[in-house]
């Protein structure tokens, strides 16, 4: 009987894995939705500062090289 129910848990090697999965997400905090919601408020704005950053330096550098390209 022992050997039946070994051989049934590792002849499916995906079932086996689904089970682990499962298992591991049991063992996770999740956030709550307050910290969700403020962890994204968090994450746009981060992007929103970087990608107004980076477009402001790279206009100043494109009209930079546009100068340099035009005058020599």
């Amino acid at each position: 009987m022992a050997k039946a129910t070994t051989a049934a848990k590792t002849s499916n090697p995906v079932v086996r894995y689904v089970r682990d999965v499962r298992a591991e997400l049991r063992k996770v905090t999740w956030p709550t939705r307050e910290q969700a919601v403020n962890l994204t408020v968090v994450v746009t704005a981060v992007t929103v500062a970087m990608s107004l950053f980076l477009g402001t330096f790279d206009f100043i550098f494109s009209r930079v090289v546009e100068f340099l390209i035009v005058t020599f």
